[in-house]
């Protein structure tokens, strides 16, 4: 790590070397204005405010004006800029303005706007965003031109974020650790409860306005994620009128369609939006073979096991979100969400066992096991949100309430029929309802104390209550089921958590470092009534510190730490043995602990003038109290009465530590004017440590490619090919893949509609994966052949008088592009 470190060092200080000649005058500037109409005299709301360097044609920032008309740019170096703004029906205004070491501060005191007689239907707003930008403490991804996911889900879209990796399960890492606060809007959602991978699924691309990704979350956010917090922004225009979208895909694996419609007048405004999809039946492929050993090793077990599954997924979310200002600086919002999802996996197994003793066969066994699974959960979430602003710019105050509530169902069952006239079928099926619900009250103050100082506090408490009833059957010997009482049970888990925060940000030294520091204190009670279990109370204090210098107006280089915890979740804690598969069982662990996370990163972001981009950044992760999952293997294992053979017991355990360390590059680079290319890589090795076992070390990358041409008559075309290596694991090594996806769009109506065509893996009917998995007296090995191949169409019609547009693209949703500091 310590040679990445100095690496990357040594990089920023040539890039600061070569420019030190022409580096800014750094003056703390500011430039204030207001927007006015030129006939009403009324200030306008949401104009869009530009600002350029002198001869520079790419906007180094922007912002909307606000109730008042007004807008400010902070922070600034002396130097020449020029202000543009822009709204809808009216024509654009420029000033001119110089900022130096005398004149730090000026006031544009008012902009007229001229209104465009009769023209308002035919006039756009455009608002050049880039597809990624890298603030000082998120990174944004923005997925407006994102062809290869245009029909698909919040899945497509992620698998393109950089510092992301998605695999083909749907499981989601964030610089190598699947540890993710996951959130919609700023807020937490039951839909991410039972299974994520659903989740993601369940929510489509056309609905997702950008993604932020907070490797180092500030003392704002909850402390829970080693990984970091990934928050889901979804369409929601504040702009007067009312317009909308109608997203429809079909193809051969995956059908679905959104509906998004905004209305505001005045001070009122609705956000209604409802989608569906289905992820239609899929045929998969799996072969694991086992060899096990008794302790001197002269007698060994080979079991195959070869599985034909089927799998089809579905669900449908629909929300509303009103707002209403009650004065210029008073606004309520109140949202409402109900998602469903669910998926259903039919599948027959052929299993061959041997036993080996001393080199000869003692007993053989053949069976074919039929198995039935399906997952459904429902969900409900709806926050009442209040936020008061001040005369004095950015000073706020807000409070937030919000209730999400979940019911999920499992339902699963299994016979293993012998090929033999003496062994009797056995078999199970077992009914899994749950319920979980979440109450969480907050509120948060923003004070300027000067043009360079901010402070931050809040507090907030969060009280969760789970619930989970088990009700278990097993076949008998006469072909009926009879209830079973060791795995019939109920189990309750309820968690409180009271946080507290404090945090600023300020510069230093005439602005050549900028700071941004926090402190999150919290206390969670925690209690189950599992027999034999006791969770003592626990507290944390985790602090946040970035630091960050403007090498000039293109490059910056940051440095930050962050303290985070991992708590279990009810997955992880719920001691339900699951023997779908009798030789292959899992379950829960009401013992765990939390997982520590202590998180630095260096970085540096350089932008070119014709929009290109690189970001570097070097990560050092450590884990105390890991969690990881362990398999076990038993020749004979009695659970609640019942004892199983050959069977191998999947739990998660504390194991120790893991230090993660390695280097993620982002690049975007802008050939000609119609061909863009943005590659994202990410190297990594990983260190495993577990008292009383060999540390485990290895390295793992992900490396992508995504490119895209604009032709003309407003056709565009889009490859993204994506590559995952193979990753060493505390007992084996997970399975590499790859894919690749190709798409073409053609809008017309003048831009207000397209249609899309879109491919995935169009040459390989499957991804093919091998894994391992290893014991002190097991070793076990994985093939899995898994569709993925598929073509899809899309349609896309947008409406309503008022439009903004991104890019060359219109985008009802779209937002001015964001400040790159």
């Amino acid at each position: 790590m310590h040679k990445i470190l100095v690496s990357i060092f040594f990089l920023i200080i040539c890039f600061q070397k070569v420019n030190a000649e022409r580096l800014p005058i750094s003056i703390n500037g500011q430039i204030n204005g207001q927007v006015i109409d030129a006939i009403t005299k009324k200030p306008i709301e949401f104009a869009t405010v530009s600002l350029f360097l002198s001869g520079s044609s790419v906007p180094q920032t922007g912002v909307s004006s606000d109730a008042l008309g007004k807008f400010t740019f902070k922070n600034l170096d002396a130097g020449s800029y020029m202000v543009k703004v822009d709204f809808i029906g009216y024509q654009s205004i420029k000033r001119n303005i110089s900022l130096s070491a005398t004149t730090a501060s000026v006031n544009i005191s008012q902009l007229m706007l001229q209104p465009i007689q009769n023209k308002l239907q035919e006039i756009t707003v455009t608002a050049s965003a880039a597809t990624v930008v890298n603030k000082i403490d998120k990174l944004v991804y923005s997925p407006g031109n994102d062809l290869t996911s245009q029909g698909g889900v919040a899945l497509d879209v992620l698998k393109k974020v950089p510092q992301i990796t998605v695999d083909i399960d749907g499981n989601v890492e964030l610089q190598g650790n699947p540890n993710i606060r996951f959130l919609i809007n700023g807020k937490p959602s039951s839909i991410f409860g039972a299974s994520l991978a659903d989740a993601l699924q369940s929510i489509p691309a056309s609905q997702i306005k950008n993604i932020e990704v907070m490797t180092v979350p500030g003392a704002k956010y909850d402390a829970q994620g080693t990984g970091g917090v990934i928050n889901i922004i979804l369409k929601n225009n504040k702009v007067e009128g009312i317009n909308g979208s109608i997203n429809l895909s079909a193809g051969t694996r995956l059908e679905n369609g959104s509906f998004n419609l905004n209305a505001k007048k005045g001070k009122f405004g609705v956000n209604l939006f409802f989608s569906g999809n289905e992820q239609l039946n899929s045929r998969s492929h799996v072969n694991n073979h086992r060899l096990s050993f008794n302790k001197t090793r002269d007698t060994i077990t080979n079991l195959t096991q070869d599985s034909r599954n089927q799998f089809t997924r579905g669900g449908f979310e629909g929300g509303l979100n009103l707002t209403y200002s009650l004065s210029p600086k008073d606004e309520l919002t109140a949202s409402t969400s109900l998602n469903r999802f669910g998926n259903h996996r039919m599948g027959i197994t052929s299993q061959f066992q041997t036993t080996l003793a001393y080199m000869a066969q003692i007993n053989s066994l053949t069976s074919l096991r039929n198995s039935v699974n399906k997952f459904d959960e429902k969900s409900t979430d709806w926050s009442l949100n209040y936020k008061k602003t001040f005369k004095k710019e950015d000073q706020a105050l807000e409070f937030l309430y919000s209730s999400t509530s979940g019911q999920t169902i499992n339902h699963t069952q299994q016979q293993q029929d012998y090929m033999n006239s003496t062994t009797p079928s056995t078999g199970t099926r077992s009914s899994n309802p749950g319920n979980d619900h979440e109450t969480a009250v907050s509120v948060d103050y923003t004070q300027p104390i000067s043009k360079s100082f901010t402070i931050e506090t809040g507090a907030k408490a969060i009280i969760e209550k789970l619930s989970n009833t088990v009700l278990t059957d097993t076949l008998l010997g006469n072909k009926t089921y009879a209830s079973n009482a060791g795995q019939s049970y109920g189990f309750n888990y309820n968690r409180k958590i009271f946080a507290y925060y404090f945090s600023a940000s300020f510069s230093l030294f005439n602005k050549f470092l900028d700071i941004k520091s926090g402190l999150r204190y919290e206390y969670t009670l925690t209690s189950a009534d599992f027999a034999g279990t006791s969770i003592p109370p626990s507290h944390i204090y985790s602090p946040t510190l970035v630091f960050s210098h403007k090498l000039n107006e293109q490059e910056l280089i940051k440095i930050s730490y962050t303290y985070r915890i991992e708590r279990p979740d009810y997955g992880d804690l719920n001691p339900f043995y699951n023997v779908s598969d009798p030789h292959n069982i899992n379950v829960g662990n009401v013992n765990l602990r939390p997982e520590i996370g202590h998180n630095f990163e260096l970085g540096f972001n350089k932008s070119f003038e014709k929009g290109s981009s690189i970001y570097i950044a070097g990560i050092y992760r450590q884990n105390t109290d890991d969690i990881q999952a362990i398999n076990t293997f038993y020749s004979l294992k009695t659970i609640n009465g019942i004892t199983y053979s050959n069977v191998s017991i999947n739990q998660r355990y504390n194991i120790g530590s893991e230090i993660s360390a390695g280097v993620n590059i982002y690049g975007s680079v802008k050939l000609g004017p119609n061909l863009n290319l943005r590659s994202n890589m990410f190297f990594v090795d990983r260190i495993t440590s577990n008292p009383g076992s060999p540390t485990v070390s290895g390295p793992a990358y992900r490396i992508n490619l995504n490119g895209s041409y604009e032709f003309k008559h407003n056709l565009a075309a889009e490859f993204f090919v994506n590559y995952r290596s193979t990753q060493r694991t505390i007992q084996g090594h997970n399975a590499a893949f790859a894919f690749y996806n190709l798409a073409v769009r053609k809008q017309f109506m003048n831009k207000k509609a397209s249609i899309g065509l879109t491919a995935a893996n169009p040459f390989n009917k499957y991804i093919v994966q091998h894994s391992s998995t290893y014991g002190t007296n097991f070793n076990q090995t994985e093939l899995r052949q898994l569709p993925f191949r598929s073509f899809g169409i899309s349609f896309s019609y947008k409406f309503g008088k008022l439009e903004f547009k991104g890019g060359k693209e219109k985008d009802d949703n779209a937002s001015p592009a964001p400040s790159e500091n």
